[in-house]
Parts: structure tokens; sequence; C-alpha cells
């Protein structure tokens, strides 16, 4: 099986589910954060391995101590996937943090510093009030 194949496809898609389904809904350790989700999901063309990409909302702390959470429960995760899933074999699970959200907002914020910034940017008059560039220069 090709690693782009439509088979390796469904896979992938049918392990994010229930990986999804199994950490929000099975799992009871305390050091996983209740807003952890799966992003993305790659199982090998073998099906032996699997990188699981999980998102968690929340400060550096909760980020770590579930990643670490998820990787003690990953033998009943393991038996779990077995039992919902019919593969030939069930993958060992690498669990890896996925920060592009957090990318993705901080550079949100960027942008719109700079926008805002480039507004407020311009000529004040005396009195205070913002004028554009293109009047003060239709005056002169």
């Amino acid at each position: 099986m090709r690693k782009n194949s439509i088979k390796n496809t469904r896979i992938n898609a049918e392990v994010q589910k229930e990986l999804s389904n199994i950490i929000r809904g099975e799992i009871k350790d305390p050091r996983i954060h209740p807003m952890t989700s799966v992003m993305a999901v790659e199982v090998a063309p073998d099906l032996k391995t699997c990188k699981a990409f999980i998102s968690v909302l929340g400060s550096e702390e909760s980020k770590q101590s579930t990643i670490k959470g998820l990787k003690s429960a990953e033998g009943y995760i393991r038996r779990q996937l077995a039992r919902n899933l019919n593969l030939r074999n069930t993958p060992e699970i690498r669990f890896i943090l996925d920060e592009s959200i957090e990318y993705g907002v901080n550079m949100s914020r960027l942008i719109d510093d700079v926008i805002e910034h480039d507004h407020s940017k311009g000529t004040e008059s005396e009195d205070g009030e913002k004028q554009d560039t293109a009047e003060t220069e239709d005056e002169e």
C-alpha cells in the first residue's frame, strides 16, 4: 500500500475519528486537558506505526501534561483501536504536539496589530485631529 493511496487515506481518517472518540470519551486521566483535539493522523503503509498530531488549547504546562498522559495511556488506546477498527495490525501511536492553531492565531494577531498601527499612522493637526495626507497636499 502506498502512502498516498485511497486506502491509506481512508485508514488515516478512520483512525483519527476513533482516536478522537477514545480521547474525548473513554480516557479518565486527569493530566489530559479537556480541550484536546486530534488534528491529523498519519498511519504508515505497513500499519505498524502511527503519528497522531494533537492540539491542546491551554497553557504550556497543560500541553506537556496532556502529551505525558496520552503516552502513558497508549496501551489502552491501542486496545480500544483494535476493538473498534478491523485492521491487520494495530499501529504503535506516537503523539506529537501540533501548535499550528496557536501559530495561526499569533500571526493573525500580529497582522491585526500592523493594520491598526498603519491606520493610526498619519499626520495630526495642531488641535490633535488626524488628517489624511491627500487633503493636506490639496490645500498647499
